[in-house]
């Protein structure tokens, strides 16, 4: 007997977050890119949403928009990410939190209030990229676009 195909849309991950909303990839859905985790990597995406329901009670249960949650070594490729992207095992996610201030605000407030983490990353001043690996580094960075490269920088600017 065959397992029925799992419905992105309706299947929850965690109270307030859905797989659909933690594959979305407008990238891999213009280049028609399959953006479905695996086995192994829906398993870690399920407790890095676990995760990201104590970055939204951090933020005042105010609503969060992922831009990036899990991503395929396709879809991940047709980004530019990095080879070793934590997004490929589920770890990592891309959000914003409008309701509850800038990236930067977000950052800095999830800098100083989160207890266990890999990365922080505010990004180009337009998102803020979490990750829960198992490196746990506690790494505090800032991205900006210096003559058309990516340049990170130690800390959250404006923590």
């Amino acid at each position: 007997m065959n397992a029925a195909p799992v419905d992105p849309s309706a299947h929850r991950l965690s109270p307030h977050f859905s797989l659909a909303e933690m594959t979305v990839s407008a990238t891999g859905s213009r280049l028609g890119l399959s953006n479905l985790p695996g086995p192994r990597e829906l398993a870690t995406l399920t407790r890095t949403t676990e995760r990201m329901e104590e970055v939204r009670a951090l933020l005042g249960n105010r609503p969060i928009l992922v831009s990036s949650g899990y991503r395929s070594p396709a879809v991940n490729r047709a980004v530019g990410g990095s080879a070793s992207s934590a997004h490929m095992t589920g770890h990592a996610v891309d959000f914003i939190c409008p309701a509850f201030g800038s990236p930067a605000k977000v950052a800095a407030h999830l800098a100083r209030n989160l207890a266990a983490f890999d990365q922080i990353i505010e990004e180009f001043g337009d998102w803020v990229h979490i990750g829960f690996g198992p490196g746990q580094r506690h790494q505090l960075l800032t991205a900006r676009c210096v003559g058309g490269k990516t340049r990170y920088t130690a800390g959250i600017e404006g923590a």
